[in-house]
């Protein structure tokens, strides 16, 4: 498959996946704190459990794709156990959705780890 741009764009695009990154990754994190400390049934506790490591996971920038991935699937599921309200579970899965859509931004650990390579090419010899 031809990759036809790059997941690592400077500029106000970068700035933007930071931001979402941030925003997901902070929320995650508190809801799943908050609903720990509440004393929830076992399932949604595991479910609380994957959705901070997810969140962790996005605010560091690292296998973005993957925890996006696992954050939309997580919220949906939610939704479907009808825990709460379904709107902030949409959002946060939306949230997480497009992040493993558009990628981490240059501001990221995927950035320094998998980011733009340099291949030198040699000339062939005649």
């Amino acid at each position: 498959m031809l990759r036809l741009r790059s997941s690592f764009f400077n500029g106000p695009s970068g700035f933007g996946r930071l931001l979402m990154r941030l925003v997901a990754g902070i929320a995650l994190i508190d809801r799943g704190v908050m609903r720990l400390w509440s004393g929830p049934p076992t399932l949604l506790a595991i479910l609380s459990v994957l959705a901070m490591g997810a969140g962790i996971l996005l605010l560091a920038g690292f296998w973005t794709r993957v925890a996006g991935t696992l954050v939309a699937v997580i919220e949906l599921w939610k939704i479907f156990l009808h825990v709460g309200d379904p709107w902030i579970f949409a959002l946060l899965g939306t949230l997480g959705a497009a992040l493993a859509l558009l990628g981490p931004g240059p501001w990221s650990i995927d950035a320094r780890l998998f980011g733009w390579k340099r291949i030198d090419i040699r000339p062939r010899d005649k």
